[in-house]
């Protein structure tokens, strides 16, 4: 924002619910103030998808150059509903970083193609490679997200860090010298693009099978009675169960039948490891202010561990419920 005001551009800042009183609070906003980029999250998007809503063919969005989108991947549906249902001739910039960087790895160019589903290209100076387990530049598979040269935006030091080992730790404790953020990515040889399927911190791992959450999301938000979902692994037994928790749209109930639907469509369109041993209904999910999933928050509850930045979250409350069923999920 600060590079923005810079060059002379007026900034428009919303706080509150971007849904109310209804979905066409934003585009309402982006027609009368004629806004040229408009950024948002993902979870946003696949509301507005789920609600089937068109705002191209209410609000006069010809102001709008940009959709910059951030705080979670998206699907390939979610970049399609964009450009069907909002507008056709825009550049849909999907980006990713961090806050620690004060930047993006990966981020838009609108002078290349947008392929759905993927982020178009590392940022500038930002040398990002996909790292397998043992350290290889890998492509077209899924590896963690590295960046194997320092780049101007990134964090020095650590205060109250003397010696620099909390800093290490942090980054660089897993490829030595070599920047690890925690991100869970493929980059596609043919397009250069970069897909995002999930914090590799999180990752699933039933029967010792690597699941980024996102593939389980992709399927997931498909269905117009989910309104969003979250997705955790429980150790089980010696190995590990995927949980899958449901928030569910207005007027839907979590039936036998629905549940059977995300099952036989997460083992068709993924497969069988992506198949939850349990799917439960729940109030809300949690999302820290930058609107991004809280997988760890969860997680930490249901295996008993303390949950140690309920500040970052803008819905501290939503874990309550996740604290009432955890003996229940200890037992079944």
């Amino acid at each position: 924002m600060l590079s923005s005001l810079a060059i002379g551009t007026t900034i428009v800042l919303y706080d509150g619910n971007p849904n109310y009183p209804d979905w066409s609070a934003m585009w309402r906003l982006v027609q009368d103030e004629k806004i040229t980029i408009f950024g948002c999250s993902a979870s946003y998007i696949n509301y507005l998808k789920g609600v089937s809503a068109k705002p191209a063919r209410v609000y006069d969005l010809s102001s709008l150059r940009e959709i910059s989108q951030t705080g979670s991947p998206l699907s390939s549906e979610g970049f399609e509903y964009v450009y069907r249902e909002i507008k056709e001739d825009l550049h849909f910039n999907s980006i990713s970083g961090g806050t620690d960087i004060n930047g993006c790895f990966a981020i838009g160019t609108p002078i290349q193609l947008v392929y759905a589903g993927e982020l178009q290209g590392p940022g500038l100076a930002m040398k990002v490679k996909a790292y397998d387990e043992k350290g290889n530049a890998v492509v077209d598979r899924q590896a963690e997200l590295v960046c194997e040269s320092p780049s101007p935006s990134m964090p020095l030091y650590f205060w109250n860090d003397p010696n620099g080992k909390k800093y290490g730790d942090a980054y660089f404790s897993v490829y030595p010298n070599v920047w690890r953020h925690g991100d869970w990515i493929i980059i596609h040889s043919d397009t250069g693009g970069i897909t995002f399927l999930g914090r590799s911190d999180f990752t699933l791992k039933p029967s010792g099978v690597r699941i980024g959450p996102a593939e389980i999301y992709n399927v997931v938000e498909r269905f117009g009675e989910i309104a969003d979902s979250m997705v955790v692994g429980q150790d089980w037994k010696g190995d590990q169960r995927i949980i899958l928790f449901v928030k569910l749209a207005p007027g839907f109930q979590l039936t036998e039948d629905l549940e059977n639907k995300i099952r036989r469509a997460l083992r068709e369109e993924a497969s069988p490891r992506h198949v939850p041993a349990l799917i439960i209904e729940v109030p809300d999910v949690p999302y820290t202010f930058n609107m991004k999933k809280v997988e760890s928050a969860v997680s930490n509850i249901i295996h008993g561990r303390p949950v140690t930045n309920r500040d970052a979250l803008v819905n501290p409350e939503s874990l309550d419920f996740y604290e009432k069923i955890r003996p229940e999920l200890q037992k079944e």
